[in-house]
C-alpha cells in the first residue's frame, strides 16, 4: 500500500515538473522568442502591415481594402444609396457588388465569395442588356456603366473597351487592399480633375505606387489603394 501510494506521488511530481518546464518552455520563452525575432526581422509585417499618414497616424493595413464613400445624408437609412468619393482613387468592389453579398463594405467581420458563376445571368454564354436584375451579368454590367460614368470628364471619355475586369468584380475575399494598374490608370483623368491636379502629376503617383511581380514572376503587377489614397491625400495638401 505505502509502495503505492509512494509510486503514485513520484508520478505526480513527475507530471507537475514536466507541466512547469513545459509551460516555461511553449508558454513563455517560446512566444518571447518569436515575437523577438518577428520584431527584429520583420518588424513592419508583424504590426500588421500598418500604413501610416505624412503626420504619423495609423490609416490602415496595407493587407485590406477599404472604402472611400460620401458620408450618408441619413446614416440610419440603409435602403439609401452608397455614393462614391470621386475625389480618391476607388477599389475593386466588396465581395459581389452590393446586393448579392453579406459583405458590401470591406466588412472585417463577414468575408468570402460570391460563389456564382461568371455565366450567371448570361444569354446564350454572353452578358447582355438582357441578363435578369440580380444576377451576376446584369450586376456587372451595371458597374461597367458606373466606372464609364464616373470617370469619363469633360476631357476623357473612357471607352468601356478599357474597364478591366477587377473594375467591375470582386475578390474571391471581397476584402483586396489592391487594384490593377490598367484601373488605377482608367481613374487618373477624374482624380485630377476632382483633386484640381495635372493629370502628369497623377499619372507619375500611379507609377510610383505600381507594384511588379513578386520576385519578378509571381502574381500580378498591383497598385495598393490605401497607400495610393493615402500619397494623393499628402500631395493635395502640400
Amino acid at each position: 500500500m505505502n509502495n503505492s501510494v509512494g509510486t503514485t506521488a513520484r508520478l505526480i511530481g513527475a507530471g507537475l515538473r514536466a507541466l512547469l518546464v513545459l509551460t516555461v518552455i511553449c508558454g513563455v520563452i517560446y512566444p518571447l522568442a518569436v515575437t523577438g525575432i518577428a520584431q527584429a526581422v520583420f518588424h513592419d509585417k508583424a504590426n500588421g502591415s500598418e500604413i501610416k499618414d505624412k503626420s504619423g497616424q495609423v490609416v490602415g493595413s496595407s493587407l485590406i481594402g477599404q472604402t472611400y464613400n460620401l458620408p450618408k445624408q441619413n446614416p440610419d437609412d440603409a435602403a439609401e444609396a452608397v455614393k462614391p468619393d470621386l475625389r480618391w482613387f476607388q477599389p475593386r468592389p466588396s465581395n459581389g457588388l452590393g446586393s448579392n453579398s453579406v459583405n458590401t463594405q470591406y466588412s472585417l467581420i463577414l468575408s468570402g465569395a460570391t460563389n456564382r458563376s461568371a455565366d450567371n445571368g448570361a444569354v446564350n454564354g454572353t452578358c447582355t442588356d438582357q441578363a435578369e436584375e440580380g444576377t451576376l451579368c446584369a450586376q456587372v454590367l451595371a458597374a461597367k456603366d458606373a466606372v464609364i460614368a464616373d470617370n469619363s470628364t469633360a476631357g476623357h471619355q473612357v471607352d468601356p473597351e478599357e474597364v478591366p475586369a477587377d473594375a467591375v468584380t470582386s475578390s474571391g475575399s471581397g476584402l483586396d487592399p489592391d487594384i490593377s494598374p490598367e484601373y488605377a490608370k482608367l481613374q487618373i483623368h477624374r482624380v485630377a480633375e476632382q483633386n484640381k491636379l495635372d493629370v502628369k502629376q497623377v499619372e507619375e503617383l500611379v507609377a510610383d505606387h505600381t507594384t511588379g511581380r513578386t520576385l519578378g514572376f509571381m502574381g500580378e503587377p498591383r497598385v495598393n489603394v490605401l497607400e495610393l489614397n493615402t500619397a494623393l491625400k499628402a500631395l493635395t495638401k502640400g
